[in-house]
């Protein structure tokens, strides 16, 4: 009996621990992203910028994390490029309610726990989409979006297959 419970114990471990990463992807392959926002007090957790040394207070909590994501692009916008990040339904209502509520405030991309862009809320974000240019080389922003996105399809792919 003992063997038994050691080996249903083992067998609920693995698969728990699976639930936490993408084993579809090998890791060179794959990118997550998550958005945390800035402290009201400006607070709270410390991050800092590569390139340009900001250093926020952050709430620990992210509000979109990359089970959130449903696309992400490569876009061009009038102030150079940048990422386009759109999020599920349910997590559009949630940003429409935060960004409607804390606009002055930051929100700040990290990228695999490093935090890698910045996004000032200048208004409620009603259509999902979230703009957010990042610290990196621009030569290396199309195969961070490649990342990004087989991540982002492995995740919503599991996403749906549990749901």
């Amino acid at each position: 009996m003992p063997a038994v419970l050691l080996f249903l114990l083992a067998g609920w471990a693995l698969a728990l621990g699976g639930c936490a990463s993408t084993p579809s992807l090998p890791p060179e392959s794959r990118l997550t992203a998550r958005f945390h926002l800035e402290n009201q007090q400006g607070q709270g957790v410390p991050a800092t910028l590569p390139r340009s040394g900001l250093t926020l207070g952050l709430n620990p909590q992210p509000v979109v994390t990359e089970g959130d994501i449903i696309n992400v692009e490569l876009v061009q916008v009038e102030l150079g490029r940048c990422l386009m990040f759109q999020v599920s339904p349910s997590a559009a209502r949630d940003l429409y309610r935060m960004t409607g509520s804390n606009q002055g405030r930051r929100l700040v991309l990290f990228l695999d726990g490093v935090a890698s862009g910045v996004r000032r809320i200048d208004g409620p974000i009603v259509d999902g989409v979230l703009y957010c240019f990042v610290e990196v080389d621009d030569d290396a922003l199309p195969g961070m979006v490649e990342k990004l996105r087989r991540t982002t399809e492995v995740l919503q792919r599991e996403l749906r297959r549990k749901g």
